[in-house]
């Protein structure tokens, strides 16, 4: 698989460690020339020198063949942009980092649902940490062909639960509305910007993403 990064701070640096040791093409962009440079000489990987949120530099980036856009500047608004920009291209999947959580339903209402605020998801892991929980224990709980997946409930998904239509083997297991963990019932009634976690077959995936990426 391929993977372009704009920006080339430190996540999106140990994130490309990982993509190249498991085989994967990695291209970073970053505005940067020295940190271009310098990485260059770290990274067997390719690198474009300038600004990733302009179209004419994400084209030379390849869309067609990239599977993940990764906007990981350290600027909410060039993330946002970079996103927008990649999408329009015929980026596979974008996936924006923005630090400041007022700017996640501003990329919900833009269709960018795979946006991560890292410093959220790692106070959650600290805190759960500090009271005893183990992920690894949930992780080991997923066997065989189960897969979670999660989405954004968006304007149409405004309806109970039961009338989703998901594929078969594939049952809600739990939603956050307004960070508030809930437990549905097969009529719950979802809203719009819900984060919805579900677990089905690893076939439905596909059609999944593609429900909900479209």
């Amino acid at each position: 698989m391929r993977a372009v990064f704009v920006g080339a701070g430190s996540l999106a640096v140990m994130t490309a460690r990982h993509l190249l040791k498991r085989g994967h093409e990695v291209v970073m962009i970053d505005r940067n020339k020295d940190r271009v440079e310098e990485l260059a000489e770290e990274l067997d990987c390719g690198f474009l020198h300038g600004d990733g949120s302009k179209p004419a530099l994400l084209r030379e980036a390849d869309p067609e063949k990239t599977d993940f856009l990764f906007c990981f500047t350290e600027n909410d608004q060039t993330n946002i942009l970079a996103s927008l920009a990649g999408r329009s291209l015929g980026y596979g999947r974008v996936v924006p980092k923005i630090e400041d959580p007022e700017f996640e339903h501003l990329c919900i209402e833009l269709g960018l649902e795979d946006v991560i605020i890292p410093e959220r998801t790692t106070g959650r892991y600290l805190a759960d940490m500090f009271e005893g929980h183990d992920h690894m224990e949930i992780i080991a709980l997923i066997k065989g062909e189960a897969r979670v997946f999660s989405f954004v409930a968006r304007e149409e998904d405004e309806k109970p639960i039961n009338e989703l239509d998901l594929p078969s083997d594939s049952r809600v297991m739990f939603f956050y509305r307004d960070e508030k963990f809930t437990l549905p019932e097969p009529d719950s009634k979802l809203k719009q910007g819900d984060e919805v976690v579900l677990i089905s077959d690893s076939r439905h995936i596909k059609e999944l993403r593609e429900r909900w990426s479209a």
